[in-house]
């Protein structure tokens, strides 16, 4: 079984799970109703769990050829390709049940969106296309806009903002991946920016993206969502996330750097979805 829990790379869902949360909190205002949070919470847990094992059912041939994932349990076998596929289906199904039948249409079409991009578009296409992490963004935004949308049922200005936020903060974070994952992308031949257009271009990318992270990011207490606790938190750990980029102009080890944006860009963006709920307008 632990070979199928890893299937659905549970890491990843964690980390989407506490922005789920900040989107889900916001919307509430302060007025949680338990049993919906929980229902979103597992439909989407279940959704995630089903398109990361797509992915990985996917990416097997690909996954032989990097460092870092030639160990999954479909490269090694331990697991076959028809029965991923069949937990996929049945993690999927049970998934969006459980949004249809707790929260609304809108809530089960954001997430099926995310689905569609993350599966079809992003694994499908990131290996023939330089604009793959850009793709991947727009399904890594979704998690909060499927929490905010399973309280207010609509898609207003705070969706948006959450939604162009994580945008916005997966950029730079995937091309933290890509550099100091660098060899393993270059032997697997994903045409990633680094690879394609250089590690300095990347990086002036990566500023421009936190500069437009931190502007976004701001908008939530300037459209009143937020209160000014959280503006500066959000500014702040932006503006340390933005230094240490500006750091990497001046370094020669780009793989201990890229690493270092990594950890720092999972820092950010969980230190300000848990402030969130503290700080509602």
């Amino acid at each position: 079984m632990i070979n199928y829990y890893l299937l659905t790379k549970p890491g990843i869902i964690l980390g989407n799970l506490i922005t789920v949360a900040a989107g889900f909190l916001l919307a509430s205002k302060g007025v949680i109703d338990f049993p919906l949070f929980i229902a979103t919470l597992l439909g989407l847990t279940f959704i995630m769990a089903s398109a990361c094992v797509f992915n990985n059912y996917i990416d097997r041939n690909l996954d032989k050829k990097m460092e870092r994932t030639k160990y999954r349990p479909l490269v090694n076998g331990l697991i076959s390709g028809r029965n991923a596929i069949i937990f996929a289906i049945f993690l999927g199904v049970i998934g969006v049940i459980l949004l249809f039948a707790y929260t609304n249409l809108l809530t089960v079409g954001v997430a099926s969106v995310g689905f569609i991009v993350y599966v079809v578009l992003y694994s499908l296409w990131k290996c023939h296309t330089i604009y793959g992490t850009a793709i991947g963004s727009i399904a890594g935004a979704v998690p909060p806009v499927v929490g905010y949308c399973a309280v207010s049922n609509h898609f207003d200005v705070g969706a948006f903002i959450l939604f162009m936020m994580m945008v916005l903060w997966q950029m730079p974070h995937f091309f933290s991946i890509a550099i100091y994952h660098f060899d393993d992308y270059m032997s697997a031949k994903i045409p990633v920016l680094p690879i394609k257009k250089g590690i300095l271009r990347t990086k002036i990318h990566m500023v421009l993206y936190i500069l437009g992270f931190i502007l976004v990011a701001s908008m939530l207490t300037f459209f009143n969502y937020t209160g000014y606790l959280y503006l500066f938190v959000a500014v702040f750990f932006g503006f340390v996330w933005f230094g240490l980029c500006l750091k990497g102009f001046s370094i020669e080890n780009n793989v201990r750097w890229g690493r270092q944006m990594f950890y720092l860009s999972l820092l950010t963006i969980t230190v300000i979805s848990f402030v969130i709920p503290f700080d509602i307008v």
